[in-house]
This record gives C-alpha cells, sequence and structure tokens, in this order.
C-alpha cells in the first residue's frame, strides 16, 4: 500500500474506497460487490468507518443474516450516528465482519438505553468531532488504517475537513439510473483540491480502478 508521508503523523491513514458509475454515483447501478470487496482488502484496515445512513440500510438485513460471532481478526467497526438512531449494534458485532462495534457519538447525540453495551467515543459538541474521533481511535486502539465504508455525506464531510489521505474509485462502465443519484462525495459542495494519481487500474470487464492522494486545498 502506498501512503502519504506527509500527512499528520499522530492520526490514521485514511482512505475512502467507494463503487461508482462512470457519472461519479454510487446508486442507479448494480455494483460489482466481490470485485468492490477483493480491492478493499488492499489496505488491510484496522477500522472500517461507516455512517449511519449506511448502516440503517442493512437494518432489514441483518435482522436475518447468520450470526457467527466477531472476527477475531477483522477490523473495528466505527459508526457516526451523532443522532443515535442505529439500534441493531449486537447483530453488527456478530456478523462475522468486525472484531467489535464503536458507536461515534456527539454531546448532544440522544440518551442511549440504561442497558446498553456498546463501546462508545463521544467528540463534538452538536455534530461528531471527525478529526478528534479519528485521532482518538488512532490512539487508543492502535489504528493505522481507516477505510470508509459508507455514503456521500460522510466522504464529502471527510473530504472539507481534509482527513482523506486517498480516493479511492471503482468505476463501472455505465451512467447511473437512478433520478436523483447521491454522489460519491454527497450533496454538499466540495472544495477545490488537486489530486495526485497513485495507481490506475483496467479490468477485462470494463471496471477501471483509480486511486488518488487529494493535495493541499487552495490558499483562500
Amino acid at each position: 500500500m502506498q501512503t502519504d508521508t506527509s500527512r499528520d503523523s499522530h492520526r490514521p491513514y485514511v482512505v475512502a474506497h467507494t463503487a461508482v458509475s462512470l457519472d461519479g454515483a454510487t446508486t442507479g447501478f448494480t455494483p460489482d460487490v466481490e470485485r468492490y470487496y477483493e480491492l478493499a482488502a488492499t489496505w488491510h484496515e484496522d477500522i472500517t468507518l461507516a455512517g449511519a445512513d449506511t448502516i440503517l440500510a442493512q437494518e432489514q438485513a441483518l435482522a436475518t443474516a447468520p450470526r457467527p460471532g466477531p472476527a477475531a481478526h477483522g477490523p473495528l467497526l466505527a459508526v457516526v450516528d451523532g443522532k443515535g438512531r442505529i439500534r441493531q449494534w449486537e447483530a453488527l458485532r456478530d456478523v462475522g465482519h468486525w472484531s467489535d462495534v464503536i458507536a461515534l457519538y456527539a454531546e448532544s447525540t440522544p440518551p442511549r438505553p440504561a442497558n446498553s453495551t456498546v463501546p462508545e467515543l463521544v467528540t463534538g459538541t452538536e455534530r461528531v468531532d471527525l478529526a478528534e474521533a479519528i485521532g482518538a481511535l488512532g490512539r487508543r486502539h492502535g489504528a493505522e488504517v481507516v477505510r470508509v465504508d459508507s455514503g456521500g455525506s460522510l466522504t464529502g464531510a471527510l473530504w472539507q475537513a481534509g482527513l482523506l489521505d486517498e480516493v479511492s474509485l471503482l468505476i463501472h462502465p455505465c451512467v447511473s439510473g437512478a433520478p436523483t443519484p447521491h454522489l460519491w462525495h454527497g450533496s454538499a459542495l466540495t472544495s477545490a483540491r488537486p489530486l495526485e494519481l497513485i495507481e490506475s487500474r483496467t479490468f477485462d470487464d470494463g471496471l477501471v480502478w483509480l486511486r488518488y492522494r487529494p493535495g493541499p486545498a487552495p490558499a483562500a
């Protein structure tokens, strides 16, 4: 794995790996899930970082999914859940993908059930402070690599905060068919920033894998 030696050494390396259509959408097409996760293994992540919306979209499937128990050598799943909406924590822990789960909350997050056993990390006042949370995950859990597996809102927020060390796009040879497609960087305007190409790979089925390192944001 190629990493950026100029980044802040006090926090883990953060990479957003996303399957997209040719127009940058994450919806409106059928992604190659097997190839996506095959490539995701590139980084050997210590922590998988997801947003609450991504987890909530899987709650119905989680309810009936097999639960072999935590993956002893799997990454830790950290979920940004500032509004306290996630309820399927035990299922997430036992589904067999992660070694454990941790909820990332803000001070304004609604009170949790008194019998909750979910580990928590509270940062920020009105919303989760992503920089502080990622730094704390690195210090407390010895994490060196965080892979973002989430929708555009979280990826866009990380981009805006200058917290992404790498953007990985698995581009599918199609245009999104969704009426209002979700873009990999979310709906918010993203700050202009140059991108340095780290690696590119083309597959026989037309998929293209692009890895970029974001450059510094232009001076105001």
